[in-house]
């Protein structure tokens, strides 16, 4: 109830468009009883037993032709409203995930299975269609559909009122709600061997030349097909209890089919009601199980929805290490340093004491083995993690006390693993300033000692790389980032291992372009070679 409170309460924008699906199901459904009801009039005006009802016999086939027609109309009504709000509520889910990725991402998304987050930003998202638009407006059209039938034949006879009550609320509440039960063990198993099986399949899609290499392929087919017979068997545990409860809900709807006529044999014998009294309330209970069928299929199927629903939610929850400021300081950049700076990851110290002072127009060389917290220190100066309180600063100011969007601004971090994006080089290296020149563009690649690889490409800047830059070797993708870091011209660089993997004449390229930046910017800049460290002009040995 919790999960589906919130996610019920996405809908207030659109409850309007909301009331007139619930509208439309309502008049659907009772035209479609109308049909079997005027069908059932027609016959008794024929036989000459309806003649209180003083309608003549070609009105009443009219008359169900009409609501046959309206039916259809009211169904298409009713789903395009439905539709129409999941997927604008799915746009608006998908927006605010993407949100919290954001907020959340560096740290709180580091060592998180890729594949369990694709699984929740695909699979899951559109689950909740199936909430929007088959759950919440099918409820309150089977509740008023139902009430509305109970009064009707209530008034012929009570006990066709009680009757018509209890298949309502065993097909649509009972059965259900055991239902749900049933499949929650298995849905939960489901959802979570998927999400582990979307990550273990995208390792192995991209780590497929390794397989090859190291004689692993066979190795790791075998593990696909075994970890894809536990799906199947967990789908066909599922689909197993799904058909047990839907067997059950159409077994209950003939039974109380069933009650309906007997109560309407005994009642005719007794006198307590007419001819019309048989024909008319059965035919209605008969054919207005419709809605409550739908809930009964609810049961099963909402509860993959719901566990979906609670995965979305969770993420949509999840605090961020570092909330963004928005009402700090936006100093211009004089410097950074530290004091006496400890930070440890649960509880296990990766810096401890460390002071060092990044001086303004300076080149700051930092080194030391690895695991010693290098990579952590340029993490804490872009704020990815919060450093305790007064032990970082930039230009005399805590770190945690400088709106984000400015620190942002005024830092350019580039690490030795390059994220690029599906699209062109222009647009991969354009993303450090989305408003530069194509001039602005091939300068910055210069710099990277870039520009003469892109120049030699067919398409030039305008060359597809392809998914995460697969069509680029390490160091082309590296040269990008560097070139992305010089045309977003932030007073302070970090630069983490920036030419690992670059050759030794690129390296003296770029470090050229380095040193020749020195004075106009603030670079800190971690490297394991002596050759990069020579352009520092101090460098710090991080030990210990």
């Amino acid at each position: 109830m919790k999960i589906m409170t919130r996610l019920i309460a996405f809908v207030r924008p659109l409850s309007g468009v909301m009331a007139l699906a619930v509208l439309l199901g309502v008049l659907g459904n009772i035209s479609s009883i109308l049909i079997p009801v005027l069908g059932s009039l027609a016959i008794l005006q024929a036989s000459g037993g309806a003649a209180a009802y003083r309608v003549g016999l070609t009105a009443l086939l009219i008359g169900a032709a009409v609501c046959g027609a309206l039916r259809g109309a009211f169904r298409y009504g009713e789903q395009t409203c439905n539709h129409f709000i999941a997927f604008r509520l799915l746009a608006l889910i998908r927006e605010r995930v993407f949100e919290a990725l954001r907020r959340l991402c560096p740290a709180k998304l580091d060592g998180r299975e890729r594949g369990n987050l694709i699984t929740i930003l695909t699979g899951d998202i559109e689950l909740l269609e199936v909430f929007y638009a088959h759950t919440i407006s099918p409820v309150a059209i089977a509740f008023i559909v139902s009430l509305g039938v109970v009064v009707f034949v209530g008034v012929y006879h009570p006990i066709y009122a009680l009757i018509a009550a209890l298949g309502y609320v065993v097909v649509g509440a009972v059965l259900p709600a055991a239902a749900s039960r049933a499949v929650a063990a298995p849905n939960a198993d489901l959802r979570a061997e998927t999400g582990g099986f979307s990550s273990f399949y995208l390792d192995s899609l991209r780590g497929m030349a390794e397989l090859l290499r190291f004689g692993r392929g066979d190795e790791r087919r075998t593990q696909i097909g075994e970890r894809t017979d536990r799906l199947d068997a967990l789908r066909q545990r599922l689909n197993t209890r799904e058909g047990v409860m839907s067997a059950l809900s159409g077994m209950s709807v003939t039974v109380f089919a069933l009650a309906a006529l007997t109560a309407a044999f005994f009642l005719r014998r007794s006198g307590a009601v007419g001819i019309d009294g048989v024909i008319i309330p059965v035919t209605v209970i008969l054919s207005s199980f419709g809605p409550v069928l739908a809930l009964a299929g609810l049961g099963t199927g909402l509860q993959a929805t719901l566990a979906a629903g609670e995965r979305v939610l969770a993420l949509l929850d999840e605090t961020p290490e570092t909330a963004d400021v928005t009402d700090g300081k936006a100093p211009d950049f004089t410097g950074a340093r530290s004091r006496d700076l400890t930070f440890s990851y649960g509880g296990e110290d990766v810096l401890r004491g460390l002071s060092i002072d990044i001086k303004k127009g300076k080149i700051t060389g930092i080194t030391g083995k690895s695991g010693s917290g290098k990579s952590t220190l340029l993490r804490l100066l872009m704020r990815f993690r919060d450093a305790p309180q007064g032990s970082l600063f930039i230009s005399d100011t805590p770190v945690s006390e400088i709106n984000t969007d400015h620190l942002r601004r005024i830092e350019g971090f580039v690490t030795q693993d390059t994220e690029l994006f599906h699209d062109t080089i222009e647009a991969n290296i354009r993303l450090g300033k989305p408003d530069a020149t194509r001039g602005e563009v091939i300068a910055a690649a210069k710099k990277a000692s870039v520009h003469d690889f892109i120049s030699s490409l067919p398409g030039g800047y305008e060359t597809h790389i392809g998914e995460l830059g697969s069509t680029l070797s390490g160091g082309e993708r590296q040269r990008i980032g560097l070139a992305r870091a010089f045309l977003h011209n932030a007073p302070l660089l970090l630069l983490d291992e920036p030419t690992s993997n670059l050759d030794s004449l690129n390296e003296a390229v770029i470090l050229r372009s380095l040193r020749s930046a020195a004075g106009e910017r603030t670079i800190a800049l971690v490297s394991h070679r002596a050759s990069t460290m020579a352009i520092a002009d101090k460098t710090y040995s991080v030990e210990k």
